[in-house]
Parts: C-alpha cells; sequence; structure tokens
C-alpha cells in the first residue's frame, strides 16, 4: 500500500519561497495527531521529499530512517507572490492543471515537468519495496497529480483543495 502524507502546516514567510518554509511549531499536534490515529501503517518504508516541512513533518511521524528523494519536492514555483485572495491562488494552480505543458506564472515549473521526475522516483520506490507498505511525505500539488496518474485519471481539484495539513492519502498502486 501507498501512504501519501501531505506535510504540516508551514511557518508562512511571503518574502520566502515555499520550498524553504519549515513546519509551524503551533501545527506540530496536528502531526503527531496523525501519528497516533492508527490510519498510518506500524511498519514502512519511510521516504520524504528534501524540502524542510516535508522533512520535519515526516520526522514527527516516525522514530525510523526516512529517505530524502529529491524528485518528491512540490510542483516548483520559484518566486511566488503572496495570494491573499484563496480564490486567485485556486485559480492558478487550476491553470496549471488544466495546462500542465505551460507555467501557470513565470518562473513555475509545468506540471508536465513535475510529473516528468516525479513518477519514475515513486516507481524507483515502489519497485525497491514491493513487499512492504510506502510511506512518501510531501506536497498537495504534486500528490494529487500522482494520484491521477496511479488512477489513470484527471486531477481531481476538489480533492486538492480539501487536503489538510497535514493529511494523508492512501492509495493501491497497480
Amino acid at each position: 500500500m501507498l501512504h501519501l502524507v501531505r506535510h504540516g502546516r508551514p511557518l508562512v514567510r511571503a518574502t520566502t519561497p515555499p520550498h524553504e518554509w519549515e513546519l509551524d511549531p503551533a501545527g506540530y499536534d496536528d502531526v503527531w495527531a496523525l501519528r497516533d490515529g492508527g490510519r498510518l501503517p506500524a511498519r514502512a518504508a519511510w521516504f520524504s521529499s528534501p524540502e524542510p516541512k516535508a522533512l520535519q513533518t515526516a520526522g514527527l511521524l516516525t522514530d525510523g530512517p526516512v529517505g530524502v528523494v529529491e524528485e518528491l519536492r512540490e510542483h516548483a514555483r520559484g518566486v511566488t507572490p503572496w495570494f491573499d485572495d484563496p480564490a486567485e491562488w485556486r485559480a492558478t494552480v487550476a491553470r496549471a492543471f488544466t495546462d500542465p505543458e505551460r507555467p501557470s506564472l513565470p518562473g513555475w515549473e509545468p506540471l508536465a515537468h513535475t510529473r516528468t521526475r516525479l513518477l519514475p522516483a515513486v516507481q524507483r520506490i515502489l519497485d525497491g519495496h514491493a513487499d512492504d507498505d510506502v510511506v512518501l511525505v510531501g506536497h498537495g500539488t504534486a500528490w494529487t497529480l500522482l494520484v491521477a496518474e496511479l488512477a489513470g485519471a484527471l486531477p481531481d481539484l476538489d480533492a486538492w483543495e480539501r487536503l489538510q495539513m497535514p493529511d494523508l492519502i492512501t492509495v493501491e498502486p497497480h
């Protein structure tokens, strides 16, 4: 079974790129609640995005080793302007999914590029742990893309919007 964990709530700093954000200590209880909630496997191979908020989430969720996999990082967004309007943020991300070959904003990675790096990395992990549960700790947009690819379906933007920080998606890889 594949368990995709979206990182805990980050400490948002509007002048710092999101890929550098760390976890907000005020949200640690939410991460510990996921750890203690019985939804994560007792034994699994753990891997994380290299982004601080994901690595810190993984560290709060397991006492075991966590492999860091560069390709599990979030959809790269370069220097992203701060969005005061959540609807504007949702529309910008939706554009990335609607036209995955083009950046939704200048400096953003096209989602097709995210797919190109993410899918082979996840497949390598799954191939190397075919008899194990696997937990990947990462990001909402990347996981939304991955779930769609594994299901052979279009990305579910409503599901993306409902994701909490942290959250867990469990899928049966084929």
